[in-house]
Parts: C-alpha cells; structure tokens; sequence
C-alpha cells in the first residue's frame, strides 16, 4: 500500500486537500491510503523516520515561520529516496529550489491556479499509483532455473551476475546467499533478463544496481560482494 502524506499551515486549503485526495483514492479505488494530514512539517519528517517506506507527498513550499517545505523535503529524501514528492504552493518563484536542494520532484502545483489544483492533484496521485505498482512488480520478478528435478526461484533483485564456467554451456549465478549452477546460454539467460542486467564481457552478465565500482583502466567490475568481473572495451557504453 502507498502512504500520502499532506503537510499544509493554511488549515482551509488543508481540510480541502485532504477531501479531495480522500475522495480520488476511493474513487479511483487505489491501494493507497492517506497516511498523515498535518500543518507541522517536523511531525511528517518524525513519522518518516520511525517508519520509511516509499510514500507520496503533497507539501507547502511556504509552512510558516520561516519553514522552507523544499528544505524538509531534502530530508525526506534521506528516508525515502524513492518517493514521489508534489509541492503545492503560490511561488511559482521558487520552483529552482526543488533543483538546488535536489528533491526530485514529481510536480509542482501552483495554488493561484484554483481551476486545475485538484486536476493536478488527481494527475499526481495516479501517476505515482502506476509508478508505485511498476515498481512493485519489478523487485517481484524472479530468475527461474529448471536443473534436473528442482525448480528453482531466485529474486532479480537478489542476483549479482552469472558467469561461464569450464564445462560447455554450464553457467554459475551468484546472489546475495547462494551459488547456482545450471546448463544454459549466455545469450538464452541475457534473453530472459530486463534492462537492469548487461553483458559486460562474453563470459559475465552483471546486475548494474550490484555494481560497488567500474574499473575501466584495467576492465573490471567490482561488485557489492567483493567479487570482480571482467569488462570489455564494447560495454564501456554501459558506463558512462
């Protein structure tokens, strides 16, 4: 399920943003849940840090007393990297901050525009529902492997790289807790896989999101678990 935070000080506008995103989440019957309505950024930024998970934020760029919302989303992104973050303000002035404090954000709504607010609004809970859901399903994908009489299922998320071995067409997958070996083609596995994995070398396919360091010099890869594959000079692209 994802969590939408709503920090607001103009407790009108705040009462009003909170109906809405209420109302589009039941109606559009999403596995969202409107976690956190407050006009106290210090509050969200607490409940972040006690619990961390991906979430969607609608926070005012103005929060009163000198409270800079674009500030307090820069910490956020230390709990939440991945998180959808939409400003809802009446800067507009003040959209370059979003790049200056790299925040990333998802969108920035601009409160004078009072005709499109909860269109915008809408745009933004639907367009992180879809990315929250992709996501979703891409840490679930999972690596078959068919040996003998066992199946067995290794998580994408999990796997470091797979490498050839002495005997034709026998291939080794390493993951986080386990080795595998298993008969197959390089090119066959390098068909089945997504963009997240590259043939770096005609006897390795690697995880990029495994990756601790490219050593271009000497055309090595040095993977999370101290492990090193070897790079060759056509997978440079890869890294640039």
């Amino acid at each position: 399920m994802l969590r939408v935070y709503l920090c607001e000080d103009n407790e009108k506008q705040r009462d009003v943003f909170r109906i809405f995103i209420k109302e589009t989440i039941a109606a559009e019957k999403l596995d969202m849940e409107l976690y956190l309505v407050t006009e106290n950024p210090y509050i969200l930024l607490n409940s972040v840090k006690e619990d961390p998970k991906i979430s969607l934020y609608f926070i005012d760029v103005d929060l009163g007393e000198d409270k800079n919302g674009i500030k307090f989303a820069e910490q956020i992104r230390e709990y939440d990297p991945n998180g959808f973050i939409v400003f809802i303000t009446t800067h507009a002035e003040m959209c370059y901050l979003t790049f200056k404090y790299k925040v990333e954000a998802m969108d920035y709504i601009i409160k004078d525009n009072y005709s499109s607010i909860n269109q915008n609004i809408k745009k933004c809970i639907l367009a992180a529902n879809k990315k929250y859901l992709n996501k979703a399903k891409e840490e679930n994908k999972k690596f078959v492997i068919k040996s003998d009489d066992r199946v067995i299922k290794i998580d994408y998320k999990d796997i470091l790289f797979f490498e050839t071995t002495e005997i034709k067409h026998k291939v080794r997958l390493y993951s986080v807790n386990r080795q595998v070996e298993f008969y197959s083609q390089m090119k066959e596995i390098e068909e089945k896989l997504d963009d997240r994995f590259i043939r770096c070398h005609r006897a390795f396919i690697i995880n990029k999101d495994k990756v601790k360091e490219v050593d271009k010099s000497n055309r090595l890869i040095h993977m999370e678990d101290g492990q090193t594959c070897f790079l060759a000079t056509r997978a440079f692209k890869y890294f640039k």
